[in-house]
């Protein structure tokens, strides 16, 4: 039921702007509010208690809790329609937050169910806009949004734009995306047998297992949900926000830039498709995509006639499964199973290769760690572990050469099972963004060639041109020399790097670092989102830092504490900067 109207926001928002002369301090403001604190308060004051914003402000007042975090001051001006300093205003906004996951996280945590359920990934032949479940999708955020109040347009079926109204012409845009990358549903399987359907919330533990709940679904949910808490409170804000959820995010990134051509660019850009606290740099994407024309084998023995890898070039996958065909497959299986054993003992033992008869076939499988190729120090890299291992063979077990083994010898002579491009002898770092890293992540197979993909993540202090000849030099090199006839294919993209000024960041910073017990300090990211060419564009969470990334992985989640901490973080945030003199 629609909340009654909460006056005293119409007061701090005229306080907001008489305080007009602290934009200029060094130090911002903080919420006098620990996260121990916050969480006693959470334990205390459940949903069911949470009616409405005043109440819950009213009955905490009254706690000893009040005492101990020092901020019945800040409640009771509040309450008592006073004027409140810049640390109580935050501390209002904190409570704010608090008060959104008590009273919404349930609701919220069943719509990312919903949205979950919906498979948006690119399917082949078929436009990301004309794509029936990315339809289905646009409805379903469609009817939430307007029963939230909100205003919601559809621009062509490729940017869903949900717009919370200010005072004011200044535009935050909040980025999200609709989409995800593709599944293999046989890698969906936990250690101990748990099989799960990619497209369902399955709850273990505190983990909610499923695609898109870390990447970028939850981005969407949240941030809907705060809206509709600043909506329903009356909270005058003095600039707009405007959530866009993106649609072509994992593949194409040809809807964003659609959607500017035809609207204005916001002021101030935020993804929620990176990592806490605030990262102000992303590594330039590139990809290196080597094509092998299909050829008859040539010589004795058996013959690789398939290859699985990543279903996208940012996808490292949790197995790489190759078929071979062969007269003597018991004796096949045997020699690749002894070869594969040698072959993981001498490279880390942190991976499984298994060699089993099927039928008339042998299936060899490699079997790694998924992760974002983003990350590929967080997975061991099953693709780059099979064509290595193929290319050890050689000499071995008698192979028929082809293509695919043609891909091996390329693979290991030029990238090996080292993601720095020291292979390669590419390889560069800088001191805040990190190295250079080079993933082999895609296969695809047609009737006419065997495709291959190395991810490149390119930090500051080496153009992309550079880059690029530099590769296309060496690798031409190679081919010559080993007589591999193959074509390239290359794109890679600049980096990002913001330079943190403005209030804005400032309270972005101090809402992060407050409610997660971090550092104070910007951060940098590998993952390049929708706000890389955008103005004022920086990432804003959802995902912790030095905790494994599982979006893209076989096996992806979200945890509870986690996304219900989100809606808090995103809810105080909204209202923090819905609310400065000047960012």
């Amino acid at each position: 039921m629609p909340f009654v109207m909460n006056v005293p926001f119409k007061k701090l928002a005229a306080t907001t702007l008489m305080l007009a002369g602290l934009a200029v301090f060094t130090a911002p403001a903080q919420a006098n509010i620990t996260p121990q604190q916050s969480a006693e308060i959470l334990k205390t004051y459940s949903a069911d208690k949470a009616t409405d914003f005043s109440q819950f402000l009213g009955s905490l007042s009254k706690s000893d809790l009040a005492k101990t975090a020092n901020i019945g001051p800040a409640i009771g001006a509040y309450l008592d329609n006073k004027t409140l300093n810049a640390d109580q205003q935050n501390e209002i906004y904190r409570l704010l937050g608090l008060y959104t996951r008590a009273k919404y996280s349930a609701a919220a945590t069943e719509t990312l169910r919903e949205l979950v359920e919906i498979p948006t990934f690119r399917k082949d032949g078929v436009e990301q806009h004309d794509n029936p479940e990315f339809i289905k999708i646009a409805a379903k955020i469609k009817s939430l949004a307007e029963s939230f109040n909100l205003k919601f347009r559809n621009i062509d079926n490729r940017v869903y734009e949900i717009s919370l109204d200010g005072s004011g012409d200044e535009v935050v845009g909040i980025h999200a995306h609709a989409d995800v990358v593709p599944v293999t549903p046989e890698n969906w399987v936990l250690k101990d047998g748990t099989r799960l359907d990619p497209f369902k919330i399955t709850l273990i533990g505190d983990r909610m297992y499923g695609r898109g709940t870390e990447d970028d679904k939850n981005g969407i949910v949240v941030t809907l949900y705060a809206m509709k808490v600043i909506k329903e409170e009356k909270l005058p804000l003095v600039r707009n926000f405007k959530l866009l959820v993106d649609t072509t995010e994992e593949t194409t990134g040809d809807a964003i830039p659609y959607y500017f051509e035809h609207n204005p660019t916001p002021n101030y850009n935020l993804a929620l498709d990176g990592g806490y606290p605030v990262v102000i740099a992303e590594k330039g994407y590139g990809t290196v995509m080597a094509n092998f024309a299909k050829r008859k084998g040539e010589g004795k023995g058996a013959e690789i006639i398939s290859m699985t890898g990543g279903l996208a070039t940012n996808q490292i996958p949790s197995a790489s499964v190759a078929t071979l065909v062969t007269d003597k497959p018991a004796e096949l299986a045997t020699s690749l199973q002894k070869a594969g054993d040698e072959f993981a003992k001498r490279n880390g033992g942190d991976f499984q290769v298994s060699a089993k008869v099927d039928g008339k076939d042998v299936k060899l499988t490699v079997t790694g760690v998924s992760a974002h190729s983003s990350e590929p120090e967080s997975g061991v890299n099953p693709v780059a572990r099979m064509l290595v291992f193929i290319n050890s063979l050689d000499g071995k077990v008698a192979f028929k050469h082809n293509h695919i083994t043609d891909a091996a010898r390329y693979a290991a002579d030029n990238w090996g099972l080292d993601y720095l491009g020291n292979t390669l002898n590419v390889g560069f770092s800088d001191a805040f963004m990190g190295p250079l890293t080079t993933s082999l992540t895609y296969v695809g197979m047609d009737e006419k060639a065997f495709k291959l993909a190395v991810n490149l993540r390119v930090p500051k202090g080496k153009s992309p041109e550079k880059l690029k000849a530099e590769i296309a030099e060496k690798l031409a090199a190679w081919s010559k020399k080993s007589h591999v006839a193959v074509a390239f294919d290359y794109s890679i993209a600049e980096p990002m790097y913001r330079n943190p000024e403005g209030e804005w960041v400032k309270a972005l910073l101090a809402v992060s670092t407050e409610n997660l017990g971090m550092k104070h300090e910007f951060g940098t990211s590998a993952g390049a989102t929708s706000v890389h060419e955008l103005p004022n564009g920086v990432q804003f969470g959802l995902a912790m830092p030095n905790v494994k990334y599982t979006g893209h992985t076989d096996g992806e989640f979200k945890t509870v504490e986690q996304f219900q901490l989100d809606l808090q973080i995103v809810t105080e945030m909204m209202g923090r900067i819905g609310q400065l003199p000047k960012l």
